[in-house]
C-alpha cells in the first residue's frame, strides 16, 4: 500500500483526489491539488500564472496561496461550487486590489468579451490598485472597477445593475463582519452567497485573541438576516484568516 508521502493525490483526512479535471460549475475546474479558471482574454496571464490549452479552451492556474476564494475551494468541507458565483450573474467585491482574484471571478462569470452577460463589480480604496485594476478591466468585458470606499453602500449603488446574486469582501478593516452585514443588507439578493473573509489581525486588540474575534464576527454575523452556513479555516494558506460562508433565504 503506498504511504501518504507518496500519493500526491490524497487530501487531509485520507481521501484521494482525482487525477482527471473534476468541473467546480462552468469556467473553473479543480485537477487534483489545482485549481483552474476558464481564462476570458486567452494568451494573457495576470500574475504571471501558468496558463494550458485543452483543445480551445486556456486555463489558468488559480493560486490558493494568493487568493482567499481559492483557499476557500480548498479547505471547505462543503461542495466547493457551491462557493462560487454562476456564469451570467451579478457580482460584488469589495476589496479587489489589483484584480488577481476578481480576474478568476470574471473568467467564471462574464467568459470571454463578456457572452454570458455577467457583471462583476470591483471596489478598491487604492489609486495604485485601481490603476492595475482599470487596466484589466480594459479587456474584460463586464468587469466594472470602482474606486472608493467599500464601506458605504453609496460607493457601490451608482454601477450595480441592481442586487448581487454573490458578494465577497476582503477588507483589511475593523468591524469586517459588521460592514459585510451592512453591504449584503444593501446590495445581497435573496437566495444569494455572501463570503466574508475575515483577517483577525485587522480587529481591534480589545477583543481579544484570535479566536475571540472570529467568535464576535460570527455573533454578529448570526444576528443578522444572513445565515452562516460554514467557517472555513485558512490555516496554512491565509494565516489569522477565516471565510465565513453566508446565504440570504429568499423572502
Amino acid at each position: 500500500m503506498p504511504s501518504r508521502r507518496s500519493s500526491p493525490n490524497r487530501r487531509r483526512g485520507g481521501d484521494f483526489l482525482p487525477k482527471s479535471p473534476v468541473p467546480l460549475g462552468w469556467g473553473a475546474r479543480r485537477e487534483g491539488r489545482s485549481l483552474w479558471s476558464r481564462n476570458a482574454v486567452r494568451g494573457v496571464s495576470v500574475r504571471g500564472e501558468r496558463r494550458k490549452r485543452d483543445g480551445r479552451i486556456e486555463w489558468r492556474k488559480w493560486d490558493p496561496a494568493k487568493s482567499k476564494v481559492a483557499a476557500a475551494l480548498q479547505r471547505t468541507g462543503g461542495e466547493p461550487s457551491e462557493l462560487l458565483p454562476q456564469t451570467g450573474s451579478t457580482c460584488l467585491y469589495l476589496g479587489a486590489s489589483s484584480g488577481g482574484t476578481v480576474s478568476h471571478i470574471h473568467d467564471i462569470v462574464c467568459g470571454a468579451d463578456n457572452h454570458h452577460g455577467g457583471q462583476v463589480v470591483a471596489v478598491e480604496i487604492s489609486p495604485r490598485m485601481m490603476r492595475d485594476l482599470a487596466t484589466l478591466a480594459e479587456r474584460r468585458s463586464g468587469l466594472v472597477p470602482v474606486l472608493g470606499d467599500a464601506r458605504h453602500p453609496g460607493t457601490v449603488a451608482p454601477f450595480i445593475r441592481g442586487r448581487a446574486d454573490w458578494i465577497h469582501q476582503d477588507l483589511s478593516i475593523a468591524d469586517q463582519a459588521e460592514t459585510f452585514v451592512r453591504m449584503a443588507a444593501a446590495f445581497l439578493a435573496p437566495g444569494g452567497v455572501g463570503l466574508l473573509s475575515l483577517k483577525a489581525a485587522s480587529e481591534r486588540a480589545s477583543d481579544g485573541d484570535d479566536d475571540s474575534r472570529f467568535a464576535k464576527a460570527a455573533r454578529v454575523l448570526g444576528e443578522s438576516d444572513l445565515e452562516v452556513v460554514e467557517r472555513i479555516d485558512l490555516a496554512g494558506l491565509e494565516e489569522q484568516h477565516v471565510v465565513f460562508r453566508c446565504s440570504l433565504g429568499a423572502f
